[in-house]
């Protein structure tokens, strides 16, 4: 069973508090080598490198993380930037759904909101409410009700 709690959804049979930890343990052992141990991003990140990807954004508060939704983060994670962005978009994020299974995905994102302010946690939970009520509508008309 899984619940929506802080806009992350979560496994309820995990303490949020656990959940958390894992993902800090996920975050470090497969994310902090471009995303920073502090979730700093590496430096000029919105300044295309050489290669003409961006390099990785920060996770923190100073970021764009947080503009974006639970399922944008997790599909971005799970499948690469590249993949969920499509039209031919390079980007040096792979996508770790080989590696880790959903709920460590889950623990990871739990792990980096929990260090964001309140105004960027409610924000980003704004921005999964308005994604599941345009998914839900889009569900509705194709099912023609």
């Amino acid at each position: 069973m899984v619940l929506l709690m802080s806009g992350v959804l979560l496994d309820s049979e995990r303490p949020l508090a656990e959940t958390i930890a894992t993902g800090r343990a996920i975050y470090q052992a497969n994310c902090a080598r471009c995303h920073g141990a502090k979730l700093e991003g590496q430096p000029n990140w919105q300044s295309p490198l050489p290669s003409g990807r961006l390099p990785a954004p920060p996770h923190d508060a100073s970021g764009h993380t947080w503009h974006h939704s639970d399922r944008v983060l997790f599909e971005i994670t799970k499948y690469s930037t590249a993949a969920v962005v499509g039209g031919g978009y390079e980007s040096d994020m792979p996508g770790f759904g080989p590696l880790l299974a959903d709920d460590q995905i889950r623990a990871v994102l739990a792990f980096i909101k929990s260090t964001w302010p309140a105004r960027e946690r409610r924000y980003q939970e704004d921005m999964t409410r308005r994604d599941l009520a345009e998914r839900h509508a889009i569900g509705t008309e194709l099912n023609g009700h």
